[in-house]
């Protein structure tokens, strides 16, 4: 990797994957860049739809399960590094989407499969990503990308191909690349972003007791907060017997009270957890009601936030399918599913009484935590009917070791039904 001198800032150039193209690639795939507003750039091949994208830049590093993470909503306005080289090989299909859309900005990959190879596959993945229009990259040392985020920290990215590109940015001219760098740089950041509204649901729907439960009375009828949530967490939730009403993010404590819910459950979702006021206001109201609370991930975030921990943006996130987490009073470690670039602040070690007005919420304790650095995974509340992870047990993709954690709130919710 070199430095040079651009137009108004250094330019990183780094070199194409091997394999790559040294200069414009010939026919098939056009030219595209992908440029980080540190004023890091990759030349590679277009992949999926053509144009440009920004968000911020971020790495995942599941060797499988492609399609869960491209439709999963907590990706809104993120750009997607694959660290696995070989993506597409499965295609997609139509029982593994997390939502009924790709929500991810761009994607960023090294080695396109050329054809799908699966029994499940109906249609290839190139072929989806060009007609819900996202724009994506190929042919590039995801990495040399995965090795700079790590060092650099997140940050903000654009995918260009195609007509985005001006003049004389295909041969990595200066003026051309400064002005794609601006570009960039002056794209709204993921700190401060309030997002849930963008990906929640616009109605109320409802998802009845599946499995050995389909057709008979309801365990338990829980209220999930859509902030994000991925079609797998409700489906969970029905196949031990619940009855889910899923509802938009923007309901109020009433909305949801008027349910008559056993159970409260916030999703995951993207975003900034230190915009969520609201969010926040309707959470402690379900705290003050005695009502269980179940959170994951952005769900953790707020809880942590309702109790009156702080929160703080990770240099690079976690994301991925193969995340060590130890569970505190067992010892159990989890192999889990990650996707957040936000974490809860809160002390590791003796159970803390909730800073919120001098402990309203009582003690709580940090139930999980992170062993490839140390971050907050869980919190329960010991005086209190609640408890939150921020990786992902619902996972659909993969691991499935955190799948208890549904039964535990199904519990809580009888344990709390037995008692009034």
């Amino acid at each position: 990797m070199v430095q040079q001198a651009g137009a108004h800032l250094p330019l990183l150039l780094a070199e194409p994957a091997p394999g790559g193209p040294a200069s414009p690639p010939p026919g098939g795939r056009e030219t595209a860049l992908l440029v980080l507003e540190d004023g890091y750039v990759l030349r590679g091949r277009s992949y999926g739809a053509t144009g440009r994208t920004v968000g911020e830049i971020v790495f995942n590093t599941g060797m499988t399960g492609y399609q869960e993470t491209l439709t999963d909503p907590s990706y809104h306005r993120q750009i997607v590094v694959m660290t696995a080289p070989h993506i597409g090989n499965t295609g997609v299909n139509d029982e593994d989407p997390e939502s009924s859309r790709i929500w991810v900005a761009g994607f960023v990959v090294r080695d396109a499969a050329r054809r799908a190879s699966n029994w499940r596959a109906r249609r290839e993945l190139e072929d989806e990503l060009i007609s819900q229009g996202i724009v994506g990259i190929a042919d590039v040392d995801t990495r040399a990308i995965t090795r700079h985020i790590r060092e650099r920290g997140a940050m903000r990215a654009g995918i260009f191909s195609g007509d985005a590109l001006p003049v004389g940015a295909q041969y990595l001219g200066d003026e051309a690349l400064a002005s794609l760098v601006r570009i960039v740089a002056e794209s709204p950041a993921m700190s401060g972003a309030a997002l849930a509204a963008e990906v929640s649901t616009d109605e109320t729907y409802v998802v009845e007791p599946l499995g050995d439960f389909e057709g008979k009375e309801p365990i338990a009828r829980v209220v999930a907060v859509d902030l994000g949530i991925k079609s797998r967490t409700p489906y969970h939730l029905a196949a031990r017997g619940a009855r889910v009403y899923v509802v938009p993010s923007t309901a109020s404590f009433a909305d949801i009270e008027a349910l008559k819910p056993d159970g409260v459950f916030f999703s995951n979702g993207p975003g900034d957890p230190s915009t969520a006021d609201r969010e926040i206001g309707v959470l402690r109201a379900v705290l003050d009601a005695g009502i269980p609370y179940f959170g994951i991930c952005f769900g953790h975030q707020l809880f942590g936030r309702a109790l009156g921990y702080g929160t703080y943006k990770l240099d690079y996130g976690h994301r991925g399918i193969n995340q060590p987490v130890k569970e505190v009073a067992t010892g159990r470690v989890e192999i889990t599913a990650h996707n957040h670039g936000f974490a809860v602040d809160a002390p590791v070690g003796e159970p803390s009484v909730a800073p919120f007005e001098s402990g309203r919420y009582g003690r709580v304790e940090v139930s999980h935590v992170g062993l490839n650095d140390g971050v907050v995974e869980g919190l329960r509340a010991l005086d209190i009917p609640a408890f939150s992870v921020q990786y992902h047990p619902e996972a659909a993709a993969g691991p499935h070791d955190g799948e208890l954690l549904f039964d535990r709130f199904i519990s809580l919710m009888t344990a709390a039904k037995e008692t009034h």
